[in-house]
């Protein structure tokens, strides 16, 4: 286990860190899908993410476009008011960042800050985490559902025998593979959002199991054709981190989707299929599986 750094002092997310930030959302309960060990330590490279304790709480430090650094938090009990604003005072005065604010705040933060003097607060829709019940994308019933059947169908015609696997450590080269050839389609090397996915899924896919992380592959004529994983958010939900699939085979991510949550989540009400990035694609594809609500998040800033 290693030290715990004390604000002002932060230090980077690394692996070992592991028991002791799980320790502090443990006792939160967080239900946004960033505040996870997992996504915080397989985005640290993108985000240079860091961390540090100030009394209960737990902050987390980044960079970021839309403000040059940010902090996610702070985490822990009630009366983070007066810790939201320590954090962004810091970020101004002593990293030199002139409008800090807080990213991805969830909705008890924004309520917190909101009768506060002093800070502005505003929702961002691009960042809202799309939850499903779980039942929901497993049936895929009623006629909302009819397309996300007709692919599953067009899979099960294009391929004729499958065998869907929990992910091991034998899997991770053919993952890694797969999503090598995704991204020479989808030219990641030209954007740095795709960058940053393909970094971090390398990350999870190479530290699953010190993460604690479920995955599944769908292997079709002896090679992995698919890839998900996630983990349990506590209580009654689930998140997903990642999700591949081979582009060429007709449904295979409808499939993907439905086997991991039959086979892995079916004993949870909720899936958390985290956040669209204001991607007009992602954004369609994400309503068009019927969210039951969002997880609301906001931007949180100084006035003056």
């Amino acid at each position: 286990m290693s030290s715990v750094p004390e604000f002002p002092f932060f230090k980077p997310v690394e692996l070992p860190d592991k028991p002791v930030i799980d320790g502090i959302l443990r006792g939160y309960r967080p239900l946004t899908s960033e505040l996870t060990f997992t996504n915080l330590f397989i985005w640290r490279k993108h985000f240079d993410f860091r961390w540090s304790v100030h009394r209960d709480w737990l902050f987390i430090a980044g960079r970021e476009d839309v403000c040059p650094r940010f902090a996610v938090g702070p985490i822990g009990p009630p009366g983070r008011a007066e810790a939201a604003r320590l954090l962004l005072e810091w970020l101004r005065e002593d990293a030199g960042d002139s409008e800090p604010c807080i990213e991805r705040a969830d909705e008890s933060l924004a309520l917190e800050v909101s009768g506060e003097p002093g800070f502005l607060v505003e929702e961002t829709r691009d960042h809202f985490d799309y939850v499903y019940l779980t039942r929901d994308l497993i049936d895929l019933a009623g006629g909302a559902y009819r397309a996300k059947r007709n692919h599953i169908n067009q899979f099960h015609r294009a391929v004729s025998s499958y065998l869907y696997e929990e992910l091991e450590e034998r899997h991770i080269e053919e993952c890694l593979a797969l999503q090598e050839r995704w991204c020479l389609l989808r030219r990641c090397e030209e954007d740095l959002n795709l960058q940053g996915e393909w970094e971090a899924t390398k990350e999870i896919l190479m530290h699953h199991r010190s993460l604690g992380v479920s995955g599944a592959v769908i292997v079709i004529d002896s090679g992995v054709k698919g890839f998900t994983l996630g983990e349990s958010l506590g209580g009654d939900m689930a998140v997903i981190h990642i999700e591949k699939a081979d582009p060429e085979i007709p449904g295979l991510y409808q499939f993907i989707n439905q086997q991991f949550c039959a086979r892995r989540w079916s004993g949870v009400k909720f899936v958390n299929r985290e956040q669209d990035l204001g991607i007009r694609g992602l954004r369609d594809a994400k309503l068009s599986y019927g969210p039951d609500h969002f997880v609301k998040k906001y931007r949180i800033m100084l006035k003056g």
